[in-house]
């Protein structure tokens, strides 16, 4: 018997039919002998009654405190509705809310981090055989405040109570068959990973794949427990998201081992260009880190500065730069490619095919940076889906 956590996501949760098949997963662990713990996302999208973005549009006004109040809403009500469906065919359940499955916060509204779990009701639950299904997204503050844990909250939600409960594995469920070697909408050849580990996908959220949320992957790492991401809608294996899997595992491909497991990408970057300015203008960057200004690549030569950042946030670097009478040029419309892969450390020559893979494309590459996993590289957004594309066949990824 094993205890598996289950999330299902908010197009899994968004109809009649889709809320059946969610039922059908459930059911099919309970009956296989498993205690299954499940939680859930607001229903459908924005334009959905009870989704989290239509929530949201009917509390404009409202301050962080009460904008959590209505937002936990959406969770509730899926909670209620899956518990429904359960009770009629024929399974006890029951609906907990975060704060009644012991999910303790600060009081960051709208972007709670979790201090600690009690899951004495879910313990119960299961020792009474009764399914316990769990408003995702939410916690209770030490004050007694609903709060809510940001975008893709139910995905922690989900990691932190497996780990709570010392649970066998997490099932993410969404509308996908797993995770991608690309974005599909951007190349045609991606393909279904089968197994990854949690640094390569921590990395993948981070550099922009819509995967599952950063803050879950590293909750499950610290846990060590396995993050399945499935699909509601087949019955795809999906991808398993687990310690960097080793030689001679499924990731092996013949006999050499794939240095590069997926790419990423990241839309709306701006990148700026100080030329020759004064050696101690390094001040700028805590006058922007003190603004809240997140700086994504940036190279500091003798007598120039180049960074990039998110659109949203051009308006501050420029007003800082201008206040200090700092000279700079920009180039908009950039999007930012990052190839990942835990392997490739120590590895020779993989920036070399990186460089010449575009260069016979004819896309310019505008900035690099590189970590021990990564390598991302700035380019125009005009040429994001030739590049991922391109870099999709040059590391053998399809």
């Amino acid at each position: 018997m094993s205890i598996i956590v289950q999330k299902f996501g908010g197009t899994s949760v968004a109809s009649d039919e889709s809320r059946e098949r969610v039922l059908d997963k459930i059911i099919k662990e309970k009956d296989a002998g498993n205690k299954v713990v499940i939680t859930v996302s607001a229903m459908g999208r924005k334009g959905s009654p009870y989704a989290t973005d239509t929530l949201i549009s009917l509390g404009t006004d409202l301050k962080p405190r009460e904008m959590d109040l209505l937002m936990s809403c959406g969770e509730l009500i899926s909670a209620s509705v899956v518990v429904n469906g359960l009770m009629r065919r024929g399974y006890n359940a029951c609906v907990l809310t975060g704060a009644q499955a012991g999910i303790l916060t600060n009081e960051t509204y709208n972007d709670a981090n979790i201090l600690r779990v009690n899951p004495q009701r879910i313990v119960n639950a299961l020792s009474d055989d009764i399914i316990p299904v769990i408003a995702g997204f939410q916690g209770m503050s030490e004050f007694g405040n609903i709060t809510t844990l940001g975008r893709g909250g139910s995905d922690t939600t989900a990691a932190i109570l497996a780990e709570a409960i010392s649970a066998d594995e997490t099932h993410i469920y969404t509308d996908v068959d797993g995770i991608m070697t690309a974005d599909p909408r951007v190349c045609r050849e991606a393909t279904v990973i089968d197994a990854i580990s949690y640094s390569e996908v921590f990395q993948m959220a981070d550099s922009g794949a819509k995967v599952i949320h950063p803050r879950a992957v590293e909750v499950a790492r610290r846990s060590g427990i396995p993050l399945y991401i499935k699909n509601t809608f087949s019955n795809a294996e999906g991808t398993a998201i687990i310690h960097c899997p080793k030689p001679g595992s499924i990731v092996l491909e013949g006999n050499e081992c794939k240095l590069i497991t997926s790419i990423a990408h990241l839309n709306d970057r701006v990148q700026f260009i100080i030329e020759e300015g004064p050696s101690d203008d390094a001040f700028i960057f805590p006058l922007l880190a003190d603004k809240g200004v997140s700086i994504d690549i940036i190279n500091i030569f003798p007598s120039r500065k180049v960074f990039t950042v998110d659109k949203k946030q051009v308006w501050i670097v420029s007003e800082v730069l201008e206040q200090n009478k700092i000279t700079y040029e920009t180039i908009e419309d950039c999007s930012k490619v990052t190839i990942i892969g835990e392997r490739m450390t120590g590895v020779p020559g993989v920036m070399a095919r990186i460089i010449t893979s575009l260069q016979k494309e004819k896309i310019p590459l505008l900035q690099t940076a590189d970590s021990l996993t990564t390598i991302a590289c700035l380019i125009h957004s005009k040429d994001l889906e030739r590049a991922v594309s391109v870099l999709h066949r040059t590391f053998d990824l399809a």
